[in-house]
């Protein structure tokens, strides 16, 4: 019988792409304003232009044909999402460079309206934070956004923005900024927001992050990814939990610093020491495949009694060599 050929891989060695769908979806060009706007979208035109706005255009994004405004707005009533990553400043002097100097702002922001009685902006963007901060230091009177009619995809559009990409520290900020907003709101569970926060380690690291800036959250994120879930109760009454399973890890890792600073002191050094040590007290490590899964709480115990007991004096030079891991964070 013939040997199977196996599928070659392309010269460069990069990844294929995924084809074309086979079937069309969505709105054609000439389909995109050949309806009239619902209620709704014309409510928010008359706000737009109550506020000093000005509508350029009413459509439908071609994907899923839904209502979008294309609005120019006074650039004083818009202001980000206070639940989104700081700003770069290195990103954002990039951009006021390119625009001052092609006098051109050619990339609309998007936005939400979502009139606020204890501030005067009146517009969030979840999507264009550095944008329009170049815009206002480079004394901008308005800037062009694309209005999008539900308040709730000011939560949703975070995750399409690739702008920059995330580190985990700012990630982990941002989910939990989030999480304080939506609490206010209703009382949903975290997992009706799974798509939004992604995994619910963000969420926890978050608060980690907020307590202890300097936190290396990179080197709880692997054991978290496996034993954190979404809490069932009122995202208002679950931020209780969240908050002391944050204070379970920041206990966890004052425990670590100090078997650290043991290995320093024996003249061990190396980027990824307490990614070593945390390693060496993970329970799920060598677990196998087919053991019952460990709940939070257990893995955390488990791993707080394997710290105190960790002895420095036995690491070797050669153990921290064989070891992997993320580098510590510093900053």
């Amino acid at each position: 019988m013939p040997e199977k050929k196996r599928p070659q891989p392309n010269k460069t060695g990069a990844r294929r792409r995924r084809k074309p769908a086979g079937a069309s979806t969505g709105l054609a060009a000439t389909e995109l304003q050949a309806a009239a706007p619902p209620g709704e979208v014309a409510a928010l035109h008359r706000a737009i232009d109550e506020d000093g706005g000005k509508v350029l255009a009413v459509y439908r994004e071609p994907y899923g044909g839904r209502w979008l405004v294309l609005a120019a707005l006074p650039i004083d009533l818009v202001e980000p999402t206070p639940y989104q990553r700081n700003l770069s400043d290195t990103h954002v002097r990039k951009l006021e460079a390119v625009i001052g100097k092609i006098g051109r702002f050619l990339d609309p922001i998007i936005a939400v309206r979502t009139p606020k009685t204890d501030h005067a902006a009146k517009y969030w963007t979840p999507n264009g934070n550095h944008r329009l901060s170049a815009m206002k230091t480079l004394g901008a009177k308005s800037i062009v956004a694309i209005v999008v009619p539900e308040p709730t995809a000011a939560y949703q559009i975070l995750a399409l923005n690739t702008e920059k990409a995330h580190n985990l520290r700012e990630k982990a900020l941002e989910v939990i900024r989030m999480y304080k907003e939506l609490a206010t709101l209703d009382d949903a569970s975290e997992e009706a927001y799974a798509l939004e926060f992604e995994e619910p380690a963000f969420i926890t690291l978050g608060l980690c992050y907020e307590e202890r800036p300097r936190f290396s959250g990179g080197a709880y994120h692997p054991v978290l990814k496996r034993v954190d879930e979404f809490l069932t109760q009122p995202m208002r009454a679950a931020i209780k939990e969240r908050r002391n399973r944050a204070g379970t890890i920041l206990a966890l890792d004052d425990v670590i610093v100090t078997q650290v600073d043991a290995l320093k002191a024996k003249g061990l050094t190396s980027p990824y020491l307490k990614s070593f040590v945390v390693a060496r007290v993970n329970p799920i490590r060598f677990r196998p495949k087919d053991a019952p899964p460990l709940s939070f709480e257990e893995a955390l115990n488990r791993m707080m009694q394997a710290a105190q007991k960790f002895n420095p004096g036995k690491v070797k030079l050669d153990d921290l060599a064989k070891s992997g891991g993320a580098p510590d964070e510093t900053d």
